[in-house]
């Protein structure tokens, strides 16, 4: 294994045409270089070098060791500025997965300060609907993955090398037309009180929703209309207009595009919780840097929840 130090320095000496210059040229005193190129010479066991009363030229193992030569420390130097970039954030691609209200009303703002804090780094962004966002992180097909988990329900098994971080934990509110008699009141309803209560329901059958759901019809809540896929827009824009009530996620509550009135539920124990999933066995310092960020803004939107 040749030193890249002196093959740099046999380098030096072929665009230098000279011990004399190309020691100037790297730094080093005149007997400090012949040194190096005399241990190269016993390493490759043949003479490279020529010496003559104008300087020095490469005899023809000398030229053929010096084309490797660059090669090699061309590709060292673009491992330098590769491995920099990446521990500097400097550049790479970060890729990313969301799912819709996360994506439209928490990320943007993380996004936004990741940007400007580190420009060079491109970001991709794909539509994920939980729990395929884990998937993705496994398959590597996303860097990081923004999910949900609600309680009361099953929990989703992790692949293995994933790890799934919480950042923010809020209720599940019921949500009514404006001026509904079941969000006149200001302390919490009883889950009890939406017996017979006509319910949008987000379909009894999808996994994130089988035990809030179960929970509502233990509640006597009578389901109305089923909204077969997980479209929270959907659910409130059908609340909105008179043909139910539903259980959502207080941030859905909160950013509804179409008018509703909240209420918080007694006991308080229906819950989504959103995480970001990323694999443990790599190191990525723009993921990390990435989930240093959704951590404060989720902590500020809980707060202001």
């Amino acid at each position: 294994m040749y030193d890249p130090t002196r093959l740099a320095a046999l380098v030096a000496v072929a665009e230098a045409g000279s011990i004399t210059r190309a020691a100037e040229r790297l730094g080093y005193t005149t007997p400090a270089l012949s040194q190096q190129l005399a241990k190269l010479e016993r390493e490759a066991g043949t003479a490279l070098l020529v010496r003559h009363h104008r300087g020095a030229r490469l005899t023809g193992a000398g030229e053929l060791l010096v084309a490797r030569a660059r090669r090699v420390l061309d590709e060292m130097d673009r491992a330098r500025h590769e491995l920099a970039r990446l521990a500097g954030l400097s550049g790479g691609i970060l890729r990313l997965g969301t799912f819709q209200t996360a994506g439209i009303h928490l990320l943007p703002p993380v996004l936004s300060a990741f940007h400007r804090a580190h420009p060079d780094v491109e970001l991709t962004v794909a539509d994920y609907e939980p729990p395929d966002g884990i998937a993705a992180v496994a398959a590597g097909r996303v860097d990081l993955a923004l999910t949900h988990s609600y309680e009361p329900a099953e929990p989703v098994p992790l692949p293995s090398a994933v790890s799934a971080e919480p950042v923010l934990v809020e209720e599940l509110v019921l949500v009514t037309a404006p001026g509904h008699a079941l969000t006149s009141g200001s302390s919490r309803l009883p889950l009890t009180g939406l017996a017979g209560r006509q319910l949008i329901s987000m379909a009894p059958d999808h996994p994130a929703r089988q035990g809030v759901e179960a929970a509502l019809a233990r509640a006597g809540a009578t389901p109305s209309v089923l909204v077969a896929t997980p479209g929270y827009a959907l659910v409130c824009a059908l609340v909105s207009a008179g043909l139910g009530v539903a259980v959502v996620p207080e941030m859905v509550a909160r950013t509804a595009a179409t008018p509703v009135s909240m209420r918080a539920l007694e006991p308080g124990d229906l819950r989504r919780t959103i995480s970001v999933v990323h694999r443990t066995d790599e190191t990525a310092p723009a993921a990390d840097a990435f989930r240093a960020l959704l951590r404060g803004a989720f902590g500020r939107a809980a707060q202001q929840n």
